[in-house]
């Protein structure tokens, strides 16, 4: 384990932006937490970074970057359930495909979702009616305060839509080390998405596999989303506002075709993109910032962009979003 010093972190994030750690180490092996916790590194100023696809740099980073960079993942089957631990630093969608390739059902239709698995719980990652918190059992973390290894259950994590207690209560204090998820045998596929019904259906495939509905999300996931490697960008660079369904009655006077879901009698969730695509904002460039041509949830970096020109445009959004609709959308990436 090697601590370094003043590293670029222009390859370390998926937007692409130019930043300075003033410290820089790169964990393999979660023991290796135990070395940095007795350094006393963690009694300073640290961020945890995975695959970088969920943060956005807007100054040099005065303290240290922990990258979590551990591999792993095995399986146990009891009964009808399949129970899959994989290492924090293992690439989400490798762990979604290891399933499909093993017959697991469970996770295809959060396929190609950025990131890492250490950052899925923290998240409550989800895509095309299913979330983290469906099929998560329990999870390994390091507590960086005593130093301690500890092991939360689902109920224990706190989760909400795109939210933990990791990212709440317990913010900066645990790294995720690994993850257990429980799956099961019998799972019927979720196709209940339009977008997967309609792709389905093109390519007439009227009882879909696992892999079937795995390709299928990926190839709208890549239709929508531009690719980070050659684009800079974070995916969803906003969560879709929850909202009262009394405010939504008032909303759909003046907007009677807003794109909204039913959360529950009193709550809807509405489609971030749709809101600021009426806001004018799809496509829209602003120096060296973008909103993706496909896809208005989505802020790109055209290639020179700090991460304070990204910041400067989402909170345009933010504001022209408020005024006409008087929601306020919130950031879904960590913003530095």
């Amino acid at each position: 384990m090697e601590l370094q010093k003043n590293i670029f972190l222009k390859e370390y994030n998926t937007f692409g932006v130019q930043a300075i750690a003033n410290q820089f180490v790169e964990i393999q092996d979660e023991r290796q937490l135990i070395e940095l916790y007795n350094s006393g590194i963690f009694q300073n100023r640290f961020f945890v970074l995975g695959g970088g696809s969920n943060v956005l740099f807007t100054t040099d980073f005065e303290g240290t970057i922990i990258k979590i960079s551990n591999k792993g993942i095995q399986h146990f089957i009891e009964g009808n359930n399949i129970y899959i631990t994989a290492a924090g630093g293992e690439i989400w969608n490798d762990l979604v495909w290891y399933c499909v390739d093993h017959g697991f059902p469970g996770l295809e239709n959060m396929a190609l979702i950025p990131g890492t698995v250490g950052a899925s719980p923290i998240q409550n990652i989800g895509a095309y009616g299913t979330e983290l918190m469906d099929v998560m059992y329990t999870c390994r973390a390091f507590d960086t305060l005593t130093g301690e290894f500890k092991t939360f259950t689902n109920k224990e994590c706190g989760f909400s839509y795109r939210d933990s207690i990791f990212k709440s209560k317990y913010k900066g204090r645990y790294i995720i080390v690994s993850v257990t998820y429980k799956l099961n045998l019998h799972s019927v596929r979720n196709t209940s998405y339009g977008a997967i019904e309609s792709e389905l259906a093109k390519r007439g495939i009227n009882n879909p596999t696992m892999k079937d509905v795995a390709e299928v999300v990926s190839f709208i996931r890549v239709e929508k989303l531009p690719d980070p490697s050659t684009i800079g960008n974070a995916g969803s660079f906003f969560k879709n506002p929850i909202i009262s369904n009394s405010q939504l009655n008032e909303l759909k006077q003046s907007f009677p075709n807003i794109v909204k879901y039913s959360i529950d009698e009193q709550h809807s969730k509405v489609a971030a993109g749709w809101l600021i695509e009426q806001a004018g904002w799809k496509g829209k460039e602003i120096g060296n910032v973008a909103i993706w041509k496909n896809q208005a949830l989505v802020i790109t970096n055209k290639g020179n962009a700090t991460g304070k020109e990204i910041f400067q445009v989402s909170q345009e959004i933010i504001d022209s979003v408020f005024d006409i609709f008087g929601i306020e959308l919130e950031r879904e990436v960590n913003i530095l």
